[in-house]
């Protein structure tokens, strides 16, 4: 998973992607509330469920990358699929493809998991 992203960006790089996980996610939950609340078809609950996963996801800051690539297609498969505007299936859709490419940052479980650990060296004792 490591080879996926370059660093782990701190300070305000990691702010700002702190920033775009959350704001993403958020507008994944209410478009998902949203479809939930008007009745949606069989095919709008399985987007729903996977907006939902996804915002959780993002939310955690785990499997970013994947996460990314799953709003990028879930919003396309919706702009594709049903009538209307769609600039915010765009929006959320370059999104995900920004988080998928910059990674999570620093303050999310990726960066605890697979992030650059330091291993200390055991101390020798002089054997004689």
């Amino acid at each position: 998973m490591r080879r996926l992203f370059s660093t782990f960006a701190r300070g305000w790089p990691g702010v700002g992607l702190l920033l775009l996980r959350l704001i993403t996610a958020v507008a994944l939950m209410n478009q998902g509330t949203v479809r939930l609340h008007a009745g949606a078809s069989g095919r709008s609950i399985i987007l729903t469920a996977v907006s939902l996963a996804t915002a959780a996801l993002l939310i955690a800051g785990l499997w970013t990358p994947v996460a990314g690539v799953l709003v990028l297609t879930s919003e396309l498969w919706t702009a594709f699929s049903e009538p209307g505007d769609h600039w915010i299936q765009i929006l959320l859709g370059a999104l995900g493809t920004g988080l998928a490419l910059l990674g999570p940052g620093v303050w999310s479980l990726d960066a605890r998991l697979f992030g650059w650990k330091r291993i200390g060296s055991p101390v020798r004792k002089n054997q004689r």
